[in-house]
């Protein structure tokens, strides 16, 4: 399943998450698989497409950078597939 993941850096030391970005990398599990990312231009937040067969992967990911980064996490279908679930219902 794909997840678009954004992870909010407001009122975080954005020079402490990059330290250990560095020092420790993502932290993810390594069954949870990053597709993209991209950064805000003001380094406010990051946004992730993801994908994860077990929501799980996410939460254990979410906890190792909860002290640093508030996320929001939601599921999204590429609009191929939704059509083609909802070509039945059209």
């Amino acid at each position: 399943m794909l997840f678009i993941v954004i992870e909010d850096f407001t009122g975080s030391d954005r020079k402490e998450i990059y330290r250990r970005f560095r020092d420790r990398g993502r932290l993810k599990p390594d069954e949870l698989v990053v597709h993209h990312s991209w950064i805000a231009a003001d380094m406010s937040r990051c946004f992730l497409l993801v994908e994860a067969d077990d929501v799980t992967l996410l939460q254990r990911w979410v906890i190792e950078w909860a002290d640093l980064v508030e996320f929001e996490i939601v599921p999204v279908a590429a609009n191929r597939d939704m059509v083609a679930a909802l070509s039945g219902h059209l």
